[in-house]
Formats: C-alpha cells, sequence, structure tokens
C-alpha cells in the first residue's frame, strides 16, 4: 500500500514540472506614443436645412359614376383597373325605350309646328280682313290666341324633345374625366336605377396632389422663411419639394408645394399643406404613403460635420478640436438637422477649425495627439 502511494506522488509531480507557469499580466509603459487621430476641417457650403412629414397621395380629379337613368344593364365597354379617357362609352343601357320616347317627342314637335303654322296664316287672312272690315275684331282677337297658342305648344313639344334627347343620351354612360377606372360594381343583366346606381369610379393620376399636416410652431417657422401664409405660397410661386415612397431611401419625386389651408385644425393644432406632383409613369397611386422632404430655411453657408466627429458629454454634444501643440480642445456645440450626409452645426463652430473626425474615443481635453489631416468631400451621400 505504501509503494502504491509513493509511485502516484511519483507521477504527480512529474506531470506538474510539464505545466507552464502562470505569470500575472504587466501593466501599460506610462509615457507612450500619442495616439492617432484623423482631423479634418467642416464642410463650408451653402445648403438649405430640410425638414420631413410623413403625407399621403389624393387625386386632383374623384368621381363616382352612376347611371342618369333607369333601365336595363346591356353592355360593359370597359376592363378593370385600365385608364380612360373624358368622353369614353363605359356602360350601356337599352336604349330602345329611350330611342322610342324620342321619335314619339320628334312627331309631337312636327305636329306641334304645323298646327303653329296653320294658326299664324290665319291670324294674317284675319289681320287683312280686319283692315277692309270683312271681319270683326272679336274674330280676329280669337285666331291671335289660338296663334299664340300654337307657339306655346311648339315651345312645350321643343322641351319634350330636348329631354327625350337626353335621356337617349344618358343611356350611355361616359367617363367624365381622364384617369384610372376601378372594378365594375354591377354586371350586365342588372337594372340599374337613376342617380342612385354606383357603377365604377374614377381617379386622376396626373398630376396627383400630396396632403401632409405640419405643427403651429414650424408653420410659423415657414411663413417667416419662406414666406408661406395662410392660403398663399411663396411670393406667388410653389415652394420645391421633395417626396420619398414607402422602402425608398431617397426622395425620388418632385413636387410643387402650391396651397396652404385656411385655419389651424383646433382639434389638433396643425394645418394643412398640399403639393402637386407630376406622375407622368401612372406609378403613383392615391392612397399610397409617402415622406416629404421641405425645405425649412432659405438658403445660408452651413457648417457641416460627420456624425461620428460629434461626441456627448452628459446633456451637451461636443466635438475635439486640435490645438497648439496638437493638444486636444473641447468644444461645445449645437446640432441641426443631417444635410447630405453630414451633420448641420447650428452654433459652436465658425468652418475654419480642425476637428477630430475618427478616433475620439481614443482622446481627451489637454491630451495630446498625432493628427493625420484629410479633406472632407463636400457631400457624404
Amino acid at each position: 500500500m505504501r509503494s502504491r502511494l509513493l509511485s502516484l506522488l511519483t507521477v504527480l509531480s512529474g506531470l506538474a514540472v510539464g505545466l507552464p507557469a502562470v505569470t500575472p499580466a504587466r501593466a501599460q509603459a506610462p509615457g507612450g506614443p500619442p495616439p492617432k487621430v484623423t482631423v479634418a476641417k467642416p464642410v463650408v457650403r451653402e445648403i438649405v436645412e430640410q425638414d420631413q412629414y410623413t403625407g399621403r397621395f389624393d387625386p386632383i380629379e374623384y368621381v363616382e359614376v352612376r347611371a342618369r337613368v333607369t333601365g336595363y344593364l346591356e353592355k360593359i365597354n370597359f376592363i378593370d383597373g385600365q385608364t380612360v379617357k373624358k368622353g369614353d362609352v363605359l356602360f350601356v343601357i337599352d336604349r330602345r325605350p329611350y330611342k322610342a320616347a324620342l321619335e314619339q317627342a320628334q312627331a309631337a314637335l312636327a305636329s306641334a309646328k304645323a298646327r303653329q303654322s296653320f294658326s299664324q296664316t290665319d291670324l294674317e287672312r284675319a289681320q287683312t280682313l280686319s283692315r277692309s272690315g270683312n271681319i270683326s275684331e272679336q274674330v280676329t282677337d280669337q285666331r291671335r290666341q289660338a296663334s299664340q297658342t300654337a307657339q306655346a305648344d311648339v315651345d312645350s313639344a321643343q322641351a319634350a324633345l330636348n329631354n327625350a334627347q337626353l335621356n337617349y343620351d344618358f343611356s350611355e354612360v361616359k367617363a367624365p374625366i381622364n384617369g384610372r377606372i376601378s372594378r365594375r360594381l354591377v354586371t350586365e343583366g342588372n337594372i340599374v336605377s337613376a342617380d342612385q346606381t354606383l357603377l365604377t369610379t374614377i381617379v386622376s393620376l396626373d398630376p396627383i396632389y400630396f396632403s401632409f399636416t405640419v405643427d403651429e410652431k414650424s408653420f410659423l417657422k415657414y411663413q417667416n422663411s419662406l414666406g408661406i401664409g395662410m392660403g398663399q405660397t411663396q411670393q406667388g410661386k410653389g415652394v420645391p419639394i421633395l417626396i420619398a415612397l414607402s422602402g425608398e431611401a431617397k426622395p425620388t419625386r418632385k413636387g410643387t408645394l402650391d396651397f396652404v389651408d385656411n385655419r389651424v385644425d383646433n382639434a389638433t393644432g396643425t394645418i394643412l399643406l398640399r403639393a402637386t406632383v407630376q406622375n407622368t409613369d401612372l406609378f403613383i397611386k392615391p392612397g399610397l404613403f409617402g415622406i416629404v422632404s421641405m425645405p425649412a430655411t432659405k438658403p445660408f453657408q452651413g457648417v457641416m460635420i460627420p456624425d461620428e466627429a460629434v461626441a456627448a458629454n452628459q446633456d451637451k454634444r461636443i466635438v475635439y478640436l486640435l490645438g497648439p501643440d496638437n493638444v486636444i480642445q473641447q468644444k461645445d456645440v449645437q446640432l441641426g438637422p443631417k444635410v447630405d450626409g453630414y451633420r448641420v452645426i447650428q452654433s459652436g463652430l465658425k468652418g475654419d477649425e480642425l476637428i477630430v473626425v475618427n478616433g475620439t474615443s481614443r482622446v481627451r481635453p489637454g491630451a495630446k495627439v498625432t493628427p493625420d489631416t484629410i479633406e472632407l468631400p463636400p457631400s457624404k451621400t
């Protein structure tokens, strides 16, 4: 037993000799070289700040197509969803009853005109005899009355003919506007009622409206900076805007702001703005959402830096400047919106400073650095 224990201790001692020794980590040697950072001057050029809002596309014209006469729906002349032109015949209501009524009205007018012609001739004859004293004034007056009655009958028959002609024309339901038609809501063989039965709808597509709302504070800003007033546009000219559709990273559509509502909504504290957008490819459909980029200022010389050059110090935003002898200085800044991929600096920088654009995590105020100077491109996007 004792010999076995000695053998085991011998084996364990051999294993311990073969293991590497664990040494503590060495501390970084003080007085190392200054950290390397990339510095550059801010981009200074003429810019226009943009504000973004979500809005919806609306058709300029929208029509609910209804029958104007009652009858049997005989024919449909369009394919669901196709584009139509003003005047295209969309639906045909059985025209035979209205044609018969039209012919009857034409005949009634012809009869009334014949009676009026005879009564007029009879009146002229009576007037001739009355001058020679061969007929009494009473008879002349009676014939004058008969002539006037015949003329009234002609006018009544003409009105009835006009009404019959209208009903006959209304038996063909035509497109009142250019645009894209919806699906048919009534199929052939049904009875449609005048001014009640909805047959389909048509919306115009080019151009198209884009409507959105802005808050009261922003509206007052636009009114001061762009001259946009209640119900008017900038000096009588539309303000240009850009619109990005859902899923688009950048705006692809251009429009013109041409309408500002005449009051602020009491419930929401917002006011409605509307732009007109060209839609020549008919790609945009009414009801789609979009994000509009609207100019918020007049053109001005802006100071812009990359977002990665901005650091935080509690609730402040700061940038690191390269001072004399490559010593870092801290500067508080006020940030604005992004323009062309850069962050606009509203206050804190003049534009001629050298700022740290890469390596902000390796510096602190008062520390010395090794700078690598670069030039930022005019646009980051």
